[in-house]
């Protein structure tokens, strides 16, 4: 319970994540019918990038504040688009539970979980009185029982976003996937993972092969080659159930955040993408 991601808020994880979180919920909405977002760790909701804990780090100015002063880049319209007026004018950055409601239609639901008692508090504040967003104060991963399948709604997305602050996240991210895939099959499934080092992400690939699960596609983006365990060398998306044309659309986000966060800190930005298990 000692993770806070205002310290993280607006870094160039959280790019990457919410502009592939976007093309996911576009996606659904090609289709009239109703889907659900369901956010296993939603945080706080919003981040106030002038607060202490941000300033701290301030990650933020290598992420989203690069992204905002370089030339803009066609893929990467739709998250620039969400996310400037709210960094620009109000110095917040949106978490996921903030891009997922801003994109619901009138039948479409969003779901938030989120355990830390400091974080649920501005998350609950954030959609007070909202009929299309439900907010628990619970682990998100325990809520994954309770809450699929969706009630009314046959559609929908599960993003996973834990801290990976304990040894055995990815071990749960595993279960939860599939626990999922039977609960909810049509659902599509998000994971978002840090990348230290390659052998907790190998062995992660591995578990979920080794259970069945089928359909995936790892996308992942490198600051620097993940040879130190002790940074934040990159980070992943595990999207399984990816919809139609999500593996090339990943594709472009992904080159064009490498091209917009480059810089001599972060010279030789690797990205790619894999296909670990077909149906």
């Amino acid at each position: 319970m000692n993770y806070r991601h205002i310290y993280h808020a607006g870094n160039f994880a959280d790019c990457m994540k919410h502009a592939l979180l976007l093309a996911l919920i576009k996606a659904l909405k090609r289709k009239p019918a109703g889907f659900v977002v369901l956010d296993t760790h939603a945080g706080c909701g919003r981040y106030d990038l002038t607060s202490e804990e941000a300033e701290k780090t301030g990650e933020w100015r290598a992420g989203i504040g690069q992204l905002l002063n370089s030339p803009a880049a066609a893929p990467l319209a739709d998250y620039l688009d969400a996310v400037r007026p709210n960094v620009q004018d109000r110095h917040r950055y949106p978490g996921s539970p903030a891009f997922a409601r801003a994109e619901l239609r009138p039948q479409d639901q969003l779901i938030a979980c989120e355990l830390h008692p400091e974080d649920v508090r501005p998350l609950r504040r954030l959609f007070h009185a909202d009929p299309q967003a439900a907010i628990h104060h619970r682990d998100g991963y325990e809520a994954l029982r309770a809450l699929l399948p969706p009630k009314d709604l046959k559609r929908g997305l599960v993003l996973i976003d834990p801290p990976f602050e304990k040894p055995d996240d990815f071990a749960r991210c595993a279960d939860a996937i599939a626990l999922i895939r039977t609960r909810f099959r049509a659902g599509i499934i998000a994971v978002w993972y840090p990348i230290k080092h390659r052998t907790p992400v190998r062995a992660f690939y591995t578990a979920l092969q080794d259970a069945g699960i089928r359909d995936m596609l790892a996308c992942e983006f490198l600051l620097r080659p993940p040879v130190d365990p002790s940074r934040l060398n990159g980070c992943g998306l595990l999207v399984v159930n990816a919809p139609f044309g999500f593996e090339d659309e990943a594709r472009n986000i992904l080159e064009a955040l490498a091209t917009g966060l480059r810089s001599p800190e972060a010279e030789d930005i690797q990205i790619n993408i894999e296909r670990l298990a077909e149906e």
